[in-house]
This record gives structure tokens, C-alpha cells and sequence, in this order.
């Protein structure tokens, strides 16, 4: 089951005022991106973060979950929390670099 448009705005709305903000629909689903980063993921209409560990005790009682086939555990983030998703995506903002430019491919023709 893919993601809401509505419920992916209505996070995108949760985190007004943390930074640049950016939703990009990927396969049904959508990756939030704040300045820039990749921080939130919104699948089947849950909010997934990263597991880092600067987050083990803030996020310690919080449930775990897959987001889709093959992804790594991550925390399923409250998002109605408004002070706990601050204090979340300030952490994870900061930790996370930013993403490596992508090369472009260029075809060779055949003679």
C-alpha cells in the first residue's frame, strides 16, 4: 500500500520551520528532505528515521520497523510529537552529510 498524498503534506506541515524542506515521491512512497539531506522517509503512512546513535536514548521506547523489502531497521517516528520531531530531525539533520552529486552519464555513439 502505497503513501497518502495527504498524509505526506501533512508531515511535510509537522515540519515547518526545521529547515529547507522538500518531498520527493519515489515508488509510491516519499523521502523528505531537509536542507538539502535526506531525513524522513513516509511509507504505507508511517514517518521512518534513521537509527543513529545519538538518537538510542531520545527515541529508546519508540517503535522499530521496515520501511520496504530490503531497508534496514529504522525508528517509526510520532510526528504528531511536535517537540520530540524537533528535537529528532535537528539531530538527524545535523548528522547526516550531504548527498553525493550525481554523475551524469553520457552515451557513446557507434561510428
Amino acid at each position: 500500500m502505497a503513501s497518502s498524498i495527504e498524509f505526506a503534506e501533512f508531515v511535510m506541515e509537522q515540519l515547518e520551520g526545521l529547515g529547507m524542506l522538500r518531498m520527493r515521491k519515489m515508488f509510491g512512497e516519499y523521502c523528505i528532505y531537509v536542507n538539502e539531506k535526506p531525513i524522513v522517509l513516509v511509507c504505507d503512512d508511517v514517518v521512518y528515521i534513521k537509527m543513529i546513535p545519538d538518537l538510542e536514548l531520545l527515541m529508546e521506547r519508540a517503535e522499530r520497523g521496515v520501511p520496504y523489502d530490503g531497508a534496514t531497521e529504522r525508528y517509526i517516528l510520532d510526528i504528531e510529537n511536535r517537540d520530540l520531531t524537533r528535537e529528532v530531525i535537528a539531530i538527524l539533520e545535523e548528522a547526516t552529510p550531504m548527498p553525493k552529486p550525481k554523475k551524469l552519464r553520457v552515451k557513446k555513439l557507434k561510428a
